[in-house]
């Protein structure tokens, strides 16, 4: 990965050399997402100046050097992650610009690519991983977008006069004077779902770019501190639409193939590098699929790498240990002791800028350090359960909702008054005697906590969303958390990004 990062200072307040230093020391707090280089661009009329930390992995050269301009001088692009189409993307761009290239980079791609198609029809043709800041000469506008499932990530927003952007928000507190203020939504979200959705960041004023989207700023736009609101160059939603309107027609056999044909096409795009690529292992579907796709495609043993743990409940590297066998990788396994685990929660705040509850924190940690010793990329099987519905909130909440909606609104109210009449501790032990004998899927509901938020989304639940959100909600009551900061009530999903960051301009220092 790398990092990117970059202020828009419309009034020119600071000398060209003090606007320079500070977004480089910028990019160098994120320098162990790019430790192999460091790039600063301005434009010191504009008031533009742009910040870059490279891991190299496509041309390792220095012509991969960003921030990168084009052969043109329109376009200069800070850009973090992969394209994966770039060699296809290159081919079709032949017939419209016949200059030669400087080098090998998917970046130089992408800059010719928005000059022969403009930024929104560049960013559908795109397919990979990125989060990019082009900033337009001509037009004197930025513009910053994001991949469309949001793998990478992009912060940014006003602040005193400023807009300030960054892959990692480490990068934007750290221009001078920034206003570390919480915001009480981002917080209350938080509380709610365990991490704190976009387009909220836990600062006040910042903002993360949604994923499938893009935004276009000018200068009248930092001076008003009112930012336009994303486009979306991509939607899930639309994708999943067309899908069931054009349905695949070929046999249950043949969807197989195709989707084999898919994700090999798919993984092999993705072990395009000249560094040491391998792929983390755990033994389970996703993980195991991505491996035996390399493992096909890769004329030598992948390197796959496993952490395991003493508690038998926790621990996978079994599975994974037989999968690297069957598949005859070179495996690489770790166990961890309880006292390892524990001294990776120190370091936790500085991996992670604004809170994060999930519990895979620390075991991702654990295996792509111990990855990081033999190579440089490694694939894993994330996303999985998103793409093919592996999850099962997504079937339990339909199902609850399938029979909900058969319910007067007054019998679904008496029946979550009743519910709720009773305490979780009560109902706890009202259940211990009885759970053992209840069917599997209802002994998931036989807890007093469970059951009190089923009450919840008995009674105020009016769709399918509406019932997932409740079910994978971890706090569904007021917060006296955030009682400090305001009394407003928390959303209770995240709505599209407010105009956010006002007030005046403080001097930046050298």
């Amino acid at each position: 990965m790398c990092g990117i990062t970059g202020i828009f200072d419309v009034h020119c307040a600071q000398a060209p050399d003090v606007l320079e230093q500070v977004v480089g020391r910028m990019a160098d707090t994120m320098v162990h997402r790019g430790p192999d280089d460091r790039g600063t661009w301005l434009d010191a009329g504009a008031g533009i100046a742009l910040g870059f930390r490279r891991l190299a992995i496509v041309d390792l050269s220095p012509l991969g050097h960003q921030p990168m301009v084009s052969d043109d001088g329109r376009y200069v692009l800070a850009f973090n992650g992969e394209v994966y189409n770039f060699a296809e993307l290159r081919s079709q761009l032949a017939g419209l610009i016949d200059r030669p290239y400087r080098g090998r980079s998917d970046t130089e791609v992408m800059l010719r690519s928005f000059q022969a198609w403009g930024v929104r029809e560049a960013l559908e043709r795109f397919v990979g991983m990125f989060a990019l800041a082009l900033w337009d000469r001509h037009e004197r506008t930025l513009h910053l977008a994001r991949d469309r499932m949001g793998e990478k990530p992009l912060y940014y927003g006003t602040h005193h006069g400023r807009l300030v952007f960054g892959s990692e928000l480490k990068a934007v507190t750290a221009l001078p004077g920034f206003d570390a203020a919480v915001d009480a939504d981002a917080l209350r979200l938080f509380v709610r779902y365990g991490y704190v959705p976009a387009p909220y960041s836990i600062y006040r004023g910042i903002s993360k770019l949604p994923p499938g989207t893009w935004v276009t700023i000018k200068a009248d736009d930092v001076v008003a501190s009112t930012l336009p609101q994303p486009s979306a160059y991509w939607s899930a939603k639309v994708s999943a639409e067309a899908g069931l309107a054009h349905p695949f027609e070929g046999s249950d056999e043949e969807a197989v193939d195709e989707l084999e044909r898919l994700l090999r096409q798919v993984i092999s795009r993705q072990m395009v590098a000249d560094v040491p690529l391998g792929a983390f292992l755990s033994g389970g579907t996703d993980s195991s699929t991505v491996v035996a796709m390399m493992q096909a495609i890769s004329p030598r043993p992948v390197s796959t790498f496993t952490i395991g743990f003493e508690e038998t409940d926790f621990n996978e590297a079994e599975y994974a240990k037989r999968v690297a066998e069957h598949l005859g990788t070179d495996h690489t396994e770790v166990y961890v002791t309880p006292g390892a685990a524990l001294d990776v929660i120190p370091k936790l705040p500085t991996m992670f800028d604004e809170p994060f509850a999930d519990a895979s924190q620390i075991p991702t940690f654990l295996v792509a350090e111990l990855a990081s010793r033999d190579v440089t990329v490694s694939l894993s099987g994330d996303g999985g359960d998103e793409l093919f519905a592996g999850y099962a909130w997504y079937g339990r909440s339909s199902r609850i909702w399938k029979k909900m909606s058969r319910l007067p609104q007054g019998l679904r109210r008496a029946m979550a008054r009743s519910l709720s009449a009773v305490s979780p501790g009560n109902w706890d032990r009202m259940l211990t005697g009885v759970r053992p004998m209840l069917p599997s899927r209802a002994r998931r509901f036989a807890s007093g906590d469970r059951l009190h938020k089923l009450a919840g989304i008995i009674n105020g639940a009016d769709s399918v969303e509406s019932v997932y959100d409740g079910m994978v909600a971890r706090w569904s009551g007021d917060c006296p958390l955030t009682a400090e900061f305001d009394g407003h009530a928390a959303p209770a999903q995240a709505p599209p990004p407010p105009p956010r960051g006002a007030g005046r301009q403080p001097p930046l220092s050298a």
